[in-house]
């Protein structure tokens, strides 16, 4: 599967975006998919998760009640919503396919290009 994220960009502190990624091949709906982002000096960080048929999600505590991830097998399409963003979300976002599920990037076999989000205060 490729995929390809888009609908990053500069935004203030408190504004929301929403990330989408557009998945190519017939098999989308076999693949766990989640969001991972890396600013610069830091390891790659798992954002969120969702299941098959999306009915399960998990996030980290440090978006929490912020993020949305949601997914679309029709579509083919994974998006993640942020809301109240902090300039500590400012990073690359990625979002990853993978045949289970995981909060590490070693568990995701196919990466997006990325895209930039920049928070500024």
């Amino acid at each position: 599967v490729q995929l390809q994220a888009f609908g990053g960009g500069l935004v203030q502190a408190g504004d929301s975006l929403r990330l989408s990624c557009a998945a190519s091949g017939r098999s989308f709906s076999s693949y766990h998919m989640a969001w991972f982002r890396q600013s610069p000096g830091k390891e790659r960080e798992f954002v969120a998760y969702t299941s098959l048929s999306g009915g399960i999600t998990y996030y980290p505590d440090s978006v929490k009640g912020r993020f949305t991830i949601s997914r679309d097998n029709v579509k083919n399409t994974v998006s993640l919503q942020m809301n109240s963003l902090k300039p500590d979300d400012t990073a690359v976002y990625y979002c990853a396919a993978g045949r289970g599920r995981s909060w590490y990037s070693q568990g995701y076999d196919y990466w997006g290009q990325g895209t930039q989000v920049t928070v500024s205060s």
